[in-house]
């Protein structure tokens, strides 16, 4: 075993849980907040353009979500798998498993790029655009869809890094091209003069720079740890099936996320574009907030494949509930805070009365439930992590998509507008409800788990 890969292990499987977990999380919060950051910024400035250009940007949204569950796929799957072999002190595997996940991604950014820049009209219709908005949204869609091989590629290889213990090499990789972005945002939208395309390529340029960044980072790690050797590619059905049952629950999530986000386009499209724009935002601010706890959850998720490889059970239960205390008291000081600014918050990127009323009273209803979050999202990471595909599944896919459809269709046509708008804080709690015996059926495999090893 090379120094770098024993370093991490000694420090994943025996130092305070407390300071490995936060640790691992620190730097990938900071490149949530960052990621996040962006999208709230890239928002801030397209609205200063109109309301149709915000509501085509929050359509496109529903899309890019769907990308980068597929990155995540390719990069939760490769990753959590790397992550229990480096555990078990098995480098090897760990390696060939990284080539592996980067050369399907790479495969499947094309493929997507390929398709939609040739169907970016159909694509605008079928994610919820109005007459007034589909002409901003496809010019947005057919320059976005460029970035799709450097999204997914730099969602693979993020994941494979923070999986590996090396989460300071993910965040630089990933924060470098978001703060690319945001400075191109305002020069190419205003200084350039192309307006919603300017936005659409400065995404573009700063995603391909997150990628060469994240490779080369990648390709050095080659004598420390496990670096990228794409000669180390295989096409055994062993990775493939590895990758699916790791990176499933990511692409449930975030996949029915996506198509949750175009059912609640559709939804508010019946109230308006000034409905839409609302959404859109709100979706942004709590995505922000809930940065922080999903990187504070994928912290942890190192330190659980780690300890879960290694046969260290109560660490791994100590490590859980020490995350989800941690990110509870986190959401409940944030979402008291927001609820109190909730118009102020809303106007800060749309100064329109009727996107702040509508806007407003939907960001209360997310943030009223928002602590349960924390112990949804740190269930979902540590049965992803462990290999439990089916219940990592069901987890992942029922706040934004098992749950959330069915309410999504029903809310509004018994409480109109404000059924749109207290959605999903229904679905939370329902979500919440639901993660309790699936959590405690895990821990109650470990514990039999350990007493057969003893």
């Amino acid at each position: 075993m090379n120094t770098k890969s024993s370093g991490n292990y000694a420090f994943l499987t025996q130092a305070p849980v407390s300071r490995v977990i936060l640790t691992m999380a620190v730097p990938t919060i900071v490149s949530m907040l960052v990621t996040c950051l962006y999208t709230i910024v890239d928002t801030y400035f397209v609205g200063q353009l109109n309301t149709q250009s915000t509501a085509a940007v929050g359509i496109a949204f529903s899309l890019m979500c769907l990308i980068q569950a597929i990155g995540s796929f390719f990069g939760h799957g490769s990753g959590s798998y790397m992550s229990r072999e480096l555990g078990a002190q098995r480098i090897g595997n760990a390696t060939t498993m990284a080539a592996t996940g980067l050369v399907y991604s790479v495969v499947a950014g094309i493929l997507i790029a390929a398709a939609g820049f040739f169907y970016a009209r159909s694509l605008s219709l079928w994610l919820g655009s109005t007459p007034t908005i589909l002409p901003f949204t496809q010019q947005y869609l057919s320059i976005i869809l460029l970035g799709s091989p450097f999204q997914i590629a730099s969602f693979t290889l993020n994941s494979q890094l923070r999986m590996q213990g090396n989460t300071r090499h993910a965040m630089w990789g990933i924060v470098s091209g978001v703060l690319l972005n945001v400075v191109l945002d305002p020069l190419l939208i205003f200084g350039l003069g192309l307006g919603l395309r300017g936005a659409a390529l400065a995404t573009v340029l700063g995603q391909a720079v997150s990628f060469l960044i994240l490779f080369i980072m990648c390709r050095r790690l080659r004598s420390t740890g496990v670096g990228m050797r794409l000669g180390s590619f295989s096409p055994r059905w062993h990775y493939v099936r590895e990758i699916v049952y790791g990176g499933s629950p990511s692409l449930s999530r975030q996949g029915l996320a996506s198509v949750s986000v175009v059912l609640l386009n559709l939804a508010a499209a019946a109230y308006g574009d000034a409905a839409v724009a609302a959404m859109s935002i709100v979706s942004r601010v709590t995505m922000f907030v809930m940065s922080v706890i999903v990187g504070l959850g994928q912290g942890f998720q190192p330190f659980c494949g780690y300890c879960y490889g290694a046969g260290l059970y109560d660490r791994l239960r100590q490590g859980f509930w020490f995350t989800v205390r941690t990110g509870f008291l986190f959401l409940m000081l944030v979402s008291s805070v927001v609820f109190c600014l909730a118009e102020p918050t809303i106007a800060l990127f749309r100064d329109d009365s009727i996107v702040v009323a509508i806007g407003s009273t939907a960001l209360r209803w997310h943030l009223a439930v928002y602590p349960l979050n924390a112990y949804i999202m740190t269930g979902n990471m540590m049965l992803q992590t462990t290999r439990k595909p089916l219940r990592a599944n069901v987890l992942s896919s029922a706040r934004k998509g098992l749950v959330f459809i069915p309410f999504i269709l029903i809310l509004p046509h018994l409480f109109g507008l404000m059924g749109v708008a207290m959605c999903q804080a229904v679905c939370d709690v329902v979500t919440f409800l639901i993660a309790i015996p699936i959590v405690r059926s895990a821990f109650r495999e470990m514990r039999h788990q350990q007493a057969n090893d003893v």
